[in-house]
């Protein structure tokens, strides 16, 4: 049995190992006994913790043909491809022939006999991935100071340099990197020492030389350095995955943790460089299909994209570091511990809520809601969970200043989050919406291409007068969409394909929103400073502790993951009160008023740690409702999706 580091520095030992026994043995299924060696290693304790991450170790530092991890999305799937599952080499010297496996490869050995009865051709398919979009600083810190460890424990290989990557400065010494690395997570911790100071992206100095930022206007681009990100100024490795079996069961947009063979040979950079110059190979039909730009997207430099081939991958149900990859289903203790403490972690983060809403209790209160809501399950076409919070009343004096930091508190809770300035310039060049470009055989991302959970902060207080273009009302109408029924529509030209979403939408402005949402709170401030800056820095320091910051992110997460349910009693019990409301004052509470009750009542016993709906958890909802509505402004109709 291999030991950990063989299986982690030579997969492709244990893959070779495990093909040669299967050898005169028809039917023997090698490639599960591979997949199933794998699964049954990671399962150990911590296993997975030994793997390098290429989220959090420059690529120049991994082990070709190694195995590492990638915590990434989806963005794009290209058409499946062929390669050479079985083939023999010749012995030049002797003559002799050996059946080799050409599983988990790009580049196979030389000396292929290209005329073997034994060779076989198999079929994989070919995965974009990028980092998750608006991944939280803290997520990363965290993830970090786990390769941190492992580092000091001397299990990570800060081993042999990847031969496609030559670092710039060749002479810096391992010691000098190591405080490179020392220094990452203060550097990170700074951005957290107040709002006033937007955080900074993630990765130390050589990550950045390897590494390229998206262009900030989302425009189009025939740079062969355009990763294609969907946020702008997102940075970070983009890799190209290797899949050989199931492949089918893997979405657009899902979130992965990919465990692969990591794959950097020049000769793919080479081939690349080749085909460019070679117009021939590129322009004659007879010798390809693929034109310049899909050659050029889809076989880009390995020290810049990656490969990754896939021997096991697990769908993330979030990203969270603080929870089980799985959910709270792999921790009994940690579910219970964490229930017990329900309800006092919501009074804290309640009253932490109120100071950075100015005293307002009840706009702080719908603010936690909007926090653990969740598209649970769809309805037809209507997503059930969601919960779309419009925060009106910002203070116009100090509105940028104020929304601006907001955000970035709150950033501080989520895991992943991305605050968009509704300016009339953003509205008018942002690219919402992915587009299929045929020419490159791609998937163009765009901003709304984000993963599940996702919160989506729109800053409508940078709003300025002038004239929404075609572009600017196509992405109002994206963002519509989002909220109304938590699907974006990718364009392809010629027709839209329409992809679910479950993108929390927080609205900040001054009025009442242009865009629709589920629920509106006016803002009444109840505490008044000439500095806004200095008011929201005293608030922060209240979070200054990490392990109370973790405590409010475990809070939400749990929350948000949480069983719910409604008994029969309780289901009639509301739907008598609601034939009694209606008695009283038909005008009173629509069908749609219902609704939002039973969400908002939904998201009170979950915030309380509790998975059923009680009577005093409804009598609390109706409570707040009325509050609510009792503070709105004069109705204004903008868009008919007003509550």
């Amino acid at each position: 049995m291999p030991s950990t580091r063989d299986w982690i520095d030579n997969p492709l030992g244990v893959v070779e190992e495990v093909f040669g026994s299967a050898q005169g043995r028809p039917g023997s299924g090698w490639e599960d006994e591979v997949t199933d060696f794998f699964k049954t290693q990671l399962r150990e304790k911590e296993a997975h913790t030994l793997v390098p991450s290429l989220n959090d170790v420059p690529l120049h530092y991994l082990r070709p043909n190694s195995l590492v991890r990638f915590r990434c999305l989806v963005q794009d799937m290209f058409d499946p491809e062929f390669y050479m599952g079985a083939y023999e080499t010749v012995d030049p010297a002797t003559e002799a022939k050996l059946l080799r496996c050409g599983k988990y490869k790009d580049v196979t050995e030389c000396g292929v006999d290209l005329d073997s009865a034994n060779m076989v051709t198999a079929e994989r398919q070919t995965f974009y991935c990028v980092p998750i979009p608006g991944e939280s600083p803290w997520v990363k810190e965290i993830s970090y100071c786990v390769v941190k460890r492992v580092y000091a424990s001397a299990c990570q290989a800060r081993v042999v340099p990847s031969t496609s990557y030559v670092p710039s400065r060749q002479k810096r010494s391992y010691e000098e990197d190591d405080d490179d690395m020392d220094t990452q997570p203060q550097r990170q911790r700074d951005t957290h020492a107040g709002p006033q100071t937007a955080p900074e992206p993630q990765g130390n100095g050589d990550c950045k030389r390897q590494e390229t930022e998206a262009p900030s206007g989302q425009k189009a681009s025939n740079s062969p350095l355009d990763l294609n990100f969907p946020l702008p100024g997102e940075k970070g490795p983009a890799c190209l995955v290797k899949v050989y079996e199931n492949w089918d069961s893997f979405k657009l947009n899902d979130i992965l943790e990919v465990y692969g063979v990591l794959s950097v040979n020049p000769a793919l950079s080479a081939l690349a460089d080749n085909k460019d110059t070679s117009s021939s190979l590129i322009v004659d039909p007879a010798e390809s299909m693929e034109t310049a730009e899909e050659l050029r997207v889809h076989s880009p430099p390995a020290s810049l994209v990656p490969r990754l081939h896939l021997l096991h991958a697990q769908r993330l149900v979030h990203n969270n570091p603080l929870l089980p990859p799985a959910g709270l289903g792999d921790s009994t203790a940690l579910l219970a511990s964490t229930l017990s403490e329900m309800a006092s972690v919501r009074t804290e983060l309640l009253a932490y809520f109120t100071r950075l809403l100015l005293g307002d209790v009840l706009a702080a209160e719908y603010l936690l809601l909007h926090l653990i809501s969740n598209v649970y399950a769809r309805r037809d076409v209507l997503p059930l969970g969601k919960f779309t919070l419009n925060l009106s009343g910002c203070p116009s004096t100090a509105a940028p200043a104020y929304t601006e930091q907001l955000y970035q508190i709150l950033q501080q809770l989520v895991p992943c989050s991305y605050r968009l300035s509704m300016t009339l310039q953003n509205m008018n060049q942002l690219r919402m919406v992915p587009k299929k470009d045929y020419v490159a055989n791609r998937l163009v991302s765009g901003v709304l291409q984000l993963a599940s959970n996702t919160t989506l902060y729109l800053d409508e207080t940078q709003l300025e007068q002038g004239q929404l273009d075609t572009t600017g009302v196509r992405n109002i109408t994206a963002l519509g969409n989002v909220i109304s029924w938590q699907k974006v529509d990718y364009d392809f030209n010629y027709h839209q394909m329409e992809f679910p979403s479950n993108i929390n939408v927080l609205i900040a402005s001054e009025g009442r929103s242009l865009l629709p949402s589920d629920c509106q709170v006016h803002l009444q401030p109840q505490v008044t400073s000439p500095n806004m800056e200095e008011y929201l820095g005293s608030v922060h320091t209240v979070l200054q502790p990490s392990s109370q910051l973790n405590k409010f992110r475990l809070y939400l997460a749990v929350a948000r993951t949480m069983d719910y349910s409604i008994s029969e009693e309780v289901t009639k019990a509301v739907e008598d009160d609601f034939v009694d409301m209606r008695k009283d004052d038909p005008q009173s509470i629509s069908a749609e008023d219902l609704h939002r009750l039973l969400v908002v009542a939904r998201l009170l016993s979950l915030s309380l740690g509790q998975t059923a709906l009680s009577r005093d958890a409804w009598m609390r909802a109706k409570h707040i409702e009325t509050l609510r509505r009792s503070r709105s402004e004069p109705r204004r109709c903008v868009n008919g999706n007003e509550p």
